[in-house]
């Protein structure tokens, strides 16, 4: 029994000392990435933002065809492309850095001139995204709907005043 116990002692050690090692590997990474990012090209961060913008209509496009009717209503679908919609609508907005003002990209200068209302757009949309995911575990389909459409008045704000048509 003294000898089982022991064993547990030096296994429960070796692991305390790979997950220190992986914990530490990892923050490196971290690093290393954080690093990485900070020295994007600026045509990077153009494409990288436009991807996500594209993700972003890929998910969108079915849900505001069935707000508007044109569409069958579907719930499942809405859960799906709701859930994704929450998570993308995090991503593009580091890719508007000042560095990307002279790339090729239908950006208005208004994003960086007026970039406290441009991150209200973007905390607006974040906002109504998350609201969508909720209202869609709900399964109402008036709810969902109105969600929706709550969703495509933060995107026609944001690209009325910051995108070029």
């Amino acid at each position: 029994m003294v000898d089982c116990i022991g064993n547990l002692i030096s296994v429960s050690l070796a692991m305390k000392v790979k997950l220190f090692a992986m914990g530490v590997a990892v923050a490196m990474s971290a690093g290393f990435a954080a690093t990485a990012f900070a020295q994007a090209k600026p045509d990077v961060l153009v494409k990288q933002r436009q991807s996500a913008m594209t993700l972003i209509g890929k998910y969108w496009g079915p849900m505001a065809g069935m707000a508007s009717g044109k569409v069958p209503f579907n719930g499942q679908v809405v859960v799906r492309n709701a859930g994704y919609l929450e998570v993308l609508a995090q991503m593009p907005w580091d890719g508007f850095d000042a560095g990307t003002k002279a790339e090729k990209s239908r950006g208005l200068p208004a994003i960086w001139s007026d970039a406290g209302k441009f991150t209200e757009s973007q905390d607006a949309f974040r906002s109504a995204a998350a609201a969508l995911a909720a209202a869609s575990r709900g399964g109402d389909e008036g709810t969902m709907k109105t969600a929706i459409g709550n969703v495509g008045k933060t995107c026609g704000g944001c690209h009325d005043n910051f995108r070029a048509k």
